[in-house]
């Protein structure tokens, strides 16, 4: 299966590329820049797709971003520290974010007779974001039978759309992914923050699947805490 990757550069998608390298045909890594609070992760993508040996393609969005307003990872709002199954969290929905990328990634796939276009969306990002759900999931791979009708026939592969992130985390180890080599921290400074909801998420993930977390924290303490308070 000719497969594309939608890859941030976080641990998530970074881990699905890997698994798709070994178990499918991957064909290239797209990565987006919608205006997000930084960019430092897309370099994590490209960084990925030379290991893999694929094309990457950076996808400029930062004109359509600049009008995706309110969120706390495209305009000047503070990022919440805590985890993510708390209502503060929502600041950091970006409306339709994943419909965007995900259209235009089928668009690429179709021009590259893909057979799939894969994303890491998983099952604690049910809770925050709309567009991270089975349903939606479900029902965007239903519209895109439909634009594709007669011209290609694209499937979307989201392996983690019903499991937790530590279950990624024991799928990436299983194909030898480099996690140091990730980047998931909102916040964007020299090491992860340790605090914000995707830190704490990614600290526990570690910790729940019993893999060791090579990531170096600003505050490596913190999600204990949060968790003792949950």
């Amino acid at each position: 299966m000719k497969t594309i990757v939608i890859c941030s550069g976080g641990l998530d998608s970074v881990s699905l590329a890997h698994k798709v390298a070994a178990e499918h045909e991957l064909i290239g890594l797209i990565s987006f820049d919608y205006g997000q609070r930084h960019s430092k992760e897309t370099d994590f993508a490209a960084r990925c797709a030379k290991r893999l040996g694929v094309p990457f393609d950076l996808i400029d969005m930062r004109h359509i971003g600049a009008h995706l307003s309110g969120s706390a990872l495209t305009d000047d709002v503070d990022v919440p520290d805590g985890h993510y199954a708390e209502e503060t969290m929502k600041v950091t929905v970006v409306p339709n974010r994943n419909a965007i990328m995900l259209a235009i990634a089928f668009g690429v796939a179709a021009a590259k007779q893909a057979d799939a276009v894969a994303t890491a969306v998983h099952g604690g990002d049910h809770f925050i974001y709309p567009d991270c759900r089975p349903d939606f999931t479900e029902a965007f791979e239903a519209m895109q039978a439909k634009a594709l009708d007669g011209y290609a026939d694209v499937k979307l592969y989201t392996p983690f759309v019903h499991v937790p992130k530590s279950a990624i985390v024991t799928e990436g180890a299983k194909h030898d992914t480099p996690f140091a080599d990730t980047w998931s921290c909102y916040k964007g400074g020299e090491q992860h923050c340790g605090r914000c909801g995707t830190c704490v998420e990614r600290r526990e993930a570690f910790h729940l699947a019993g893999v060791t977390d090579p990531t170096v924290y600003a505050d490596p303490d913190y999600w204990k805490s949060v968790l003792e308070n949950a």
